[in-house]
Formats: structure tokens, C-alpha cells, sequence
């Protein structure tokens, strides 16, 4: 069953300085003749930017009134640390948090070691979240399988299930770019008996060198003929650019008509590209 007006959803990170708080805002500033269902803001590598991303998702909620989902993972904080955390997030009015896991300080696939006094997974975080209330909780997802999964597309979804058992209500999953496996985790889902909704993440590549990067961080992957593509343009910057957003645009289509209800943006604090394949949309959008 398609959706019908499909939702529209940025990501964000935390700026390091004011020349990155000033991007960040000249990002959001950008995009906001979309009018966004919903923002979301990011955690660092290792929680680093924790108390970052507490204050900037508070201060864009603040000034936009966008509803604002705040990452949250287990990395770096107590049991007790996360409890306050929260407790701050819900006197802030900020109801929406994706629970995560995190990963480890040296990347997606290093050894997983739990702060002391912390959790280990993203469910005893739902759970936590649950048991004291009052939020809306996602979940991370991942067509193209968790890298601690080694390739266990079925215990990816039985993850899933339970975290949403535990309260989780929708899911974002890593960079989609090959539909068919975003199609083939919503219908697993679905089989189920799962009411997740699922967001499709989409980037608007602008660079071979980056993303070649983040999908070795991440454990995504691109099919052959894209990354193809983007290498053969990797020294030209408009090309690249606008190959990424014609790809996303495609996606995006793709992702729709196999019953996404709606797209999240990753937008790397910068609008251009992402404005455009929104703009591109408009057809489905209106």
C-alpha cells in the first residue's frame, strides 16, 4: 500500500564551533520552506558530543518549534546519566528521542565495552525510556544489515520486533541506496505483524571520497553501478553533486512506491543538495 503525502525529515549534527553553529543554521534556515515533519540531531563517534547534542536539539526545538528527535545512545553514559538526560530532554519539550546503542570509540565494527554502570544495548534503552514515559522512541534500522549481524538479515528483524515490543515506534535506517532492500526489510517487518514505521535515511551525495568513507564507517553499502558512477566523477565537483541528486531523487521515488511513508534527509548540516531532491519530489509532496 503506498503513503499518501509522504513526511519529510532532516538530520543534523552538532556544530564543534561558531563557523560550524552558523552553517547549521544556515542549513536549517534553508530547508525551512519544506516545513519538516520532523529534525533530528546526532550523537558524535563515541558519544563525543553529547552535551552538544542536548543544548543544539533544545535550542533548534526552541526556536523552530520543529518537532525535534534527539539521539540518545548508550556510549559514554551511565544508567543514571541517561536517566537524566531524558528527564532534561522532557523538561525541555522535547518527546521524541532515537535510542541507539552507539558506536564504540573505534568505530562500527571495534569490540563493543559498556561504560560501567551503562547499558549494553539499544533495547535496555527503550526500555529505560519506556519505564519512565512520555516519549515517542525510535529505533536505528538497516536494509543492508547491522554490521554486528555478520550478514543475519533474520536477527536484524527479531531485534526489531523485540525493541518494539519494548515501546520503539518507528525506525530510520542507515543510507538507502538500493531500494529493493529497504522493500525487503518493511515486507519481513510486515510479515510480522510489526507497525513500525520505517524512514527511509536518504543522501544527496556530493562527494566519492565521502561517502565511500561513511559507508565503511557505517557497514552500508552502494550497488556497483552507483559507486561506478561516483567514482568516475570523484574530481568533479558539480557532477558529483548533481549525480547525487538525481540518485536520491530516484531513491526516493523507488522507496515510495514500495510503501514508505516518508523521507529523512541526511543533510550533513548543508541544504543545497537535499532542497533540491525535496524540490524534485514535489509531484509526491503536494
Amino acid at each position: 500500500m503506498l503513503a499518501s503525502r509522504p513526511t519529510v525529515s532532516f538530520e543534523f549534527f552538532p556544530p564543534k564551533d561558531a563557523a560550524g553553529e552558523e552553517q547549521l543554521w544556515t542549513a536549517i534556515s534553508g530547508l525551512a520552506e519544506f516545513a519538516p515533519d520532523f529534525v533530528s540531531v546526532t550523537y558524535g563517534a563515541g558519544g563525543s558530543t553529547r552535551d552538544r547534542t542536548i543544548a543544539i536539539a533544545c535550542e533548534i526545538f526552541e526556536r523552530t518549534g520543529y518537532r525535534t528527535i534527539a539521539h540518545l545512545t548508550c556510549v559514554g553514559s551511565t544508567k543514571d546519566e541517561l536517566i537524566e538526560i531524558l528527564h532534561q530532554y522532557k523538561r525541555a519539550n522535547i518527546h521524541d528521542i532515537l535510542a541507539l546503542r552507539g558506536d564504540p570509540v573505534g568505530g562500527p565494527t571495534a569490540e563493543w565495552t559498556a561504560t560501567p554502570s551503562g547499558l549494553n544495548h539499544a533495547d535496555e534503552l527503550v526500555d529505560l525510556a519506556t519505564s519512565i514515559g512520555g516519549f515517542n522512541i525510535g529505533v536505528a534500522a538497516f536494509p543492508d544489515v547491522h554490521p554486528a549481524s555478520r550478514g543475519n538479515f533474520d536477527q536484524d528483524i527479531e531485534v526489531l520486533l523485540h525493541k518494539e515490543e519494548l515501546g520503539a515506534t518507528f525506525a530510520i535506517t542507515q543510507f538507502v541506496f538500493d531500494s529493493a532492500r529497504y522493500a525487503a526489510l518493511i515486507e519481513a517487518l510486515a510479515k510480522r505483524g510489526s507497525k513500525l514505521v520505517v524512514h527511509p535515511g536518504i543522501m544527496a551525495v556530493t562527494s566519492y571520497r565521502q561517502i565511500t568513507r561513511m559507508l565503511e564507517l557505517s557497514g552500508g553499502s552502494m550497488p556497483a553501478k552507483y559507486l561506478d558512477q561516483f567514482e568516475s566523477l570523484k574530481d568533479d565537483i558539480e557532477g558529483t553533486k548533481e549525480l547525487g541528486i538525481e540518485i536520491a531523487t530516484q531513491i526516493c521515488q523507488e522507496v515510495h512506491s514500495a510503501g514508505a511513508q516518508g523521507f529523512h534527509f541526511y543533510t550533513l548540516n548543508n541544504s543545497t543538495a537535499t532542497a533540491q531532491v525535496v524540490a524534485n519530489l514535489s509531484t509526491l509532496l503536494s
